[in-house]
């Protein structure tokens, strides 16, 4: 592999104008096309195979009237205060703006709170339930005005009008800035790194035109394979991260070739076929985690997987193709002056071509400069970790073990749900709506079930769901049962089931299982299929199918990753350790969330509103995503180990090598990512505020405590021991050549510096010879 890259970095380098060019256009096209396509639907939860599902499928067949898929607003009126919302007065206030819900050509139907029971007992409150024709995204700004003008003018009466639901407008505090948080940290990182602006830029250039393909890809497919915004977002934090990391190592070893006195063409070269190798395996444990969730098999988590893993195949694909054409153009100019200038005195940028000898001499003199400056260099921070680490493995690897399990401690109270209008901002109408139903109608209000009656084609529906109400009204933590709702047909019902607790309580939950563990004798009663469904019982689904899928998704992912890391690293106890490293820093990230998102510690700073569950796919979408990224670092890191080891270095100079040649890199990459990620943090949005803190978190972990500190330390306690292969795995496994010990075997005599030396003393003689008759 690395002598392929060797050429194909080499090449992109002489056709950079072409290889620039082409992806220009691939932008441009795909831009062009996403501008044109359709407005991306919204995100939904369907769970095929569930009996939430089922039942909600079954809704949208027999009653379509009802537009089961449709928007819905739920808007909840309080009289003035002394008042009653029966009063004369006050009930032709409600009923006026009940008429004025229910205006528009986007609403099915407006259910009016005197004749479907939804008064409170104690007379003061009332809502109104709203349903539209289309999805909450189809909702036209007309639509929103009139909710917004119909509540405006009942409060201006003196009634307190709240309304929640997915027909609600949410207030963005941020439009698309958090990946400019990102982007402009990691310019100030890229600076300090490289010292050049030039240098800084190639990364940040590339990481967006990749991000800018991915994103407009999604957009453009987003109406035919029904891809969301989320979609999008999730592709774009996670292709901006490994973006600039990938373009960011092979701009650094193209820097440590260069500094080796090879011409720019051959640096960029040797840069692609080494750091390149690494580049395609940290994308490929990428890419399996990232598609590796389609085996949870919810749509929508396959979706982002997806659509994410391809954008970090296109952000592969432009850091070995793009990084060297680019690099074509900066040359030498992606050195710092310092650099550029030391090279100058050293005569190993000489241009001075009069005589190849002088040429060659310079080269020499060049390469003994770069030398014995080398060997006066004072340490790196890198060199000067390594070292410490080694000299105190036991101490180093207890610390960053104990220090990261403690910071898991909280993810053994873990709370899964998905957001709501409980956890909304105070200040927000959703969450005041949510308060008001709570104290007025009790907690299950904002959380009921749905219960379907399907008799198979017979017209008795409305016995046998007077019969199956009848049995769960009397089931505990039921609330009210509401009279059952026939469809024209007379074969299908529904009963809507209040509980007595809110949606996100454990009890609720315990709810629907009772109710469907007693649904088999009521359907042998009554000869009909009773589902429950409802966004309670969606969510309620939802997490025990991610539960479900979380054991099969870790070893599908952990051991396809594990394959190719020994593919990697020729070993079977350094994929090993790093899948265990991993495991613990998903553990420390998610005591992290839970400490912040549900239990409420610096809420404040983070900008946690409400403290609630955790989102059930977080646990298995970080595994997923921290799995993929945290295995980019340790391919970074100890590719350069493992590569040094392969030259004749003991154990411990190839964890010194590693760390001299790549910790401060792979350090600048974990600031970049976990700023990318961070960025999301001040986003309004509950799901990617946390999903950007979460990998943050995680990165920060894996990258500073799991791969600098414990990683090294466990090479040292192993010695030689970590590099072991059996013979017999040894033989079958493919040497990918990842280190490129077949590319220094096959490269050109002339492509390093010290044949350079034998050609030059070989012409030196052959002028000798030729001078000789003259002399003579």
């Amino acid at each position: 592999m690395a002598t392929f890259l060797y050429k194909l970095g080499r090449l992109s380098f002489r056709r950079r104008r072409y290889v620039a060019l082409l992806w220009v256009l691939l932008l441009g096209g795909i831009g062009y096309a996403s501008s044109a396509a359709p407005a991306p639907p919204a995100d939904s939860f369907s769970m095929p195979g569930t009996d939430s599902q089922k039942a909600f499928d079954l809704l949208d067949e027999r009653f379509p009237a009802a537009s089961a898929e449709g928007a819905t607003a739920r808007v909840v009126i309080r009289a003035p205060e002394g008042e009653k919302i029966t009063d004369p007065a006050a009930k032709a206030e409600v009923n006026r703006l009940v008429a004025a819900l229910g205006k528009g050509s986007q609403v099915a139907g407006v259910a009016d709170p005197y004749k479907a029971n939804a008064v409170s007992k104690d007379g003061t409150t009332a809502y109104a339930s709203v349903t539209y024709k289309v999805i909450s995204t189809e909702l036209t700004d007309k639509t929103h005005d009139a909710l917004t003008d119909a509540t405006d003018k009942t409060r201006a009466e003196g009634f307190t009008v709240e309304t929640g639901g997915d027909a609600v407008q949410a207030e963005q505090e941020m439009g698309g800035s958090a990946e400019l948080i990102g982007i402009a940290v990691s310019a100030v990182v890229l600076v300090i790194t490289f010292g050049s602006l030039i240098a800084a830029g190639l990364p940040l250039l590339t990481a967006i035109i990749g991000v800018g393909i991915g994103v407009s890809g999604i957009a453009a497919l987003g109406s035919v394979l029904n891809l969301s915004g989320t979609t999008s977002t999730l592709a774009m934090m996670i292709g901006l991260a490994v973006g600039i990391d990938y373009a960011l190592f092979i701009v650094s070893r193209y820097r440590a070739e260069i500094a080796e006195g090879r011409e720019p063409e051959e640096a960029a070269g040797r840069a692609t076929g080494t750091a390149g190798s690494a580049v395609v395996f940290a994308g490929l444990t990428v890419i399996v985690a990232l598609a590796g969730l389609s085996v949870v098999n919810i749509p929508m988590l396959t979706k982002m997987g997806l659509a994410a893993a391809a954008t970090v195949a296109i952000a592969v694909l432009i850091a070995l193709t793009m990084i060297p054409a680019l690099l074509g153009f900066a040359g030498k100019r992606a050195l710092r002056r310092k650099d550029r200038k030391n090279l100058k005195k050293s005569g190993a940028d000489s241009k001075d071509t009069k005589a190849t000898k002088d040429n060659r001499a310079l080269t020499k003199q060049a390469a003994a400069h770069s030398a014995k400056a080398a060997e006066n260099t004072k340490p790196n921070l890198g060199t000067r970790w390594a070292r410490l680490v080694l000299r105190r493995p036991v101490t180093v690897l207890l610390i960053g073990v104990l220090g990261l399990g403690a910071v898991a401690i909280p993810a053994t109270s873990l709370e899964l749900g998905l957001p709501d209008e409980g956890t909304s901002a105070p200040d927000t109408t959703q969450r005041k709506a949510y308060d008001l139903l709570s104290e007025s109608f009790g907690a299950g209000f904002n959380g009921p079930l749905m219960v379907t009656v399907d008799t198979g084609g017979a017209k008795d529906a409305a016995a046998a769901a007077k019969t199956v109400g009848t049995s769960l009204a009397k089931v505990d933590g039921v609330a009210a049962v509401t009279p059952a709702s026939v469809n024209p047909a007379g074969d299908t019902a529904i009963i809507t089931v209040v509980p007595t607790t809110g949606p996100s309580d454990h009890k609720t939950e315990e709810l629907v299982r009772t109710i469907r563990s007693k649904a088999s004798g009521l359907e042998a009663d009554t000869k009909s299929d009773v589902l429950v469904t409802g966004q309670t019982a969606m969510t309620i689904d939802f997490s025990q199918t991610l539960d479900d899928a979380l054991l099969p998704y870790l070893g599908l992912v952990v051991g396809l990753a594990f394959l190719l890391l020994m593919l990697v690293f020729r070993s079977v106890l350094v994929p090993l350790k790093a899948a265990l490293g991993f495991l613990l820093s998903v553990a420390a990230a998610l005591g992290a969330v839970v400490a912040v998102f549900q239990w409420g510690w610096l809420a404040d700073v983070v900008g946690v509103d409400q403290p609630g569950p955790i989102m059930s796919m977080m646990p298995i979408f970080m595994i997923g995503v921290v799995f993929g990224l945290a295995m980019d670092y340790e391919v970074f890191l100890v590719t350069r180990m493992r590569e040094a080891y392969v030259h004749g270095a003991n154990p411990a100079e190839a964890v010194v090598t590693g760390f001299k040649h790549g910790g401060r890199v792979v350090g600048a990459a974990a600031v970049i990512m976990t700023s990318v990620f961070s960025g999301f943090i001040m986003e309004n949005d509950d799901m990617i505020k946390m999903m950007g803190f979460g990998l943050a978190i995680a990165v920060f972990f894996d990258a500073f405590v799991v791969r600098m500190a414990i990683v090294p330390a466990v090479l040292a306690l192993l010695g030689k021991s970590a590099w072991w292969l059996p013979r017999w795995l040894d033989k079958l496994l493919p040497n990918m050549d990842v280190e490129g010990e077949k590319l220094h075997k096959t490269l050109t005599p002339s492509s390093s510096p010290a044949t350079e030396d034998e050609d030059e003393d070989r012409d030196n003689d052959e002028e000798r010879r030729e001078l000789e008759p003259v002399r003579g």
